[in-house]
């Protein structure tokens, strides 16, 4: 009779080998990491006008804000206004669908305003959200 190369100890029998395991929840985590939508700050605190009809929007994926100075801000950077097209335009390429949201402070002009949009129309933005409080 053959005897066993190694020897099976009891002990080695009854446990569980975690590996297939842990190999499941890394390529979770990784799924999860690359789907996941990260949101873009504008980088700057706004005075937003009040609006009693304001509703609120958690799907837009592009945010520029006009402060009191009326210096436009995409990404917790100062841009020009000759840029922001360019700009717009770049990330609406990277998500065609997502909305715009422009957070003018209530002190800014409205010339800024009516630019910024021109702008994101040129671009190719059809979906303008402009950001207010609710009274």
């Amino acid at each position: 009779m053959r005897r066993p190369f190694y020897r099976v100890t009891e002990e080695e029998e009854s446990g569980i080998d975690m590996t297939p395991m842990l190999d499941i929840v890394f390529i979770l985590l990784i799924f999860f990491v690359v789907t996941a939508s990260f949101v873009k700050e504008t980088g700057i605190e706004i005075n937003r006008p009040q609006a009693s009809t304001a509703t609120p929007r958690e799907t837009a994926n592009i945010k520029i804000a006009i402060d009191a100075n009326d210096n436009i801000w995409l990404d917790k950077r100062k841009v020009d206004e000759r840029s922001v097209k360019a700009l717009l335009e770049r990330m609406h390429i990277e998500n065609p669908q997502g909305t715009l949201i422009i957070q003018a402070d209530r002190s800014s002009t409205n010339d800024k305003l009516v630019r910024v949009m021109d702008a994101a129309r040129d671009a190719g933005i059809s979906s303008i959200s402009i950001a207010a409080e609710d009274q």
